[in-house]
């Protein structure tokens, strides 16, 4: 044999070896598994945000809204006495508006409702109900009390508990169809995180059966983290 057909000879089979292992990996590659899970942890809220609104009708725009400024400065100082911090407190809206009496098809302009909307942060959560007694007490009619909504502070640990719950969740269910499948797990190829929301329904204040004092009742939250994860199959 010559020298020149031992070369093409060798060239030919490493060019069929070659071919081989590329068609082996992609294989490999094409065989994996994709599982959706979810994980989730309760959580008692521990603090709670409460919403109210100052309001106040009067002959004109000026009155209205003086009238309210007087409300509203009565409710902060309660809130303040509770021991609030003033980053915790916020105005949501000032608005006016004039107020109409409809009689017979007209319209007629009776007066002006000055409003100031606040968003209170309550970070100690058993203490929500006796503030809510303390700022109505202090805008009396003149206040509207929208919602007392409990809420976490800071659900970063509970998400890193639910991330790890979705993560093991995801591995068994894995793990069960590798098994089903006659089939070994191989590596992670991707893993997303598709939510990590905390879902919660808004509660109101509730008097205690025996007292007139106002109770925010905290329940639990469910914190829940949702991944997707691929793995290669052997």
């Amino acid at each position: 044999m010559t020298l020149r057909k031992r070369i093409s000879i060798i060239a030919v089979a490493s060019l069929v070896s070659a071919g081989f292992f590329t068609t082996s990996a992609e294989a490999a590659t094409s065989r994996y598994v994709t599982v959706n899970a979810q994980g989730s942890v309760k959580v008692v809220p521990d603090a709670v945000r409460i919403t109210a609104t100052a309001t106040n009708v009067a002959a004109t725009s000026k009155e209205a809204l003086a009238a309210t400024a007087k409300t509203s400065a009565a409710v902060r100082a309660a809130i303040l006495a509770a021991k609030i911090d003033k980053k915790d407190i916020a105005t949501q809206s000032i608005t006016i508006s004039p107020e109409y009496k409809y009689e017979n098809n007209t319209s007629t302009i009776i007066g002006y409702r000055a409003s100031q909307a606040f968003t209170i942060v309550v970070r100690a959560a058993d203490t929500a109900g006796s503030i809510v007694d303390d700022i109505v007490a202090a805008g009396g009619d003149s206040l509207q009390l929208s919602g007392a909504t409990p809420f976490v502070l800071d659900n970063s640990k509970a998400t890193a508990a639910a991330r790890t719950a979705a993560v093991k969740s995801a591995s068994a269910k894995a793990a069960s169809y590798a098994s089903l499948l006659g089939v070994k797990l191989g590596k992670v190829t991707y893993l997303i995180e598709n939510s990590s929301p905390v879902s919660y329904v808004p509660v109101m204040g509730v008097a205690k059966a025996e007292s007139d004092a106002t109770v925010i009742d905290l329940g639990e939250q469910d914190v829940s983290v949702s991944v997707t994860v691929k793995w290669s199959l052997l």
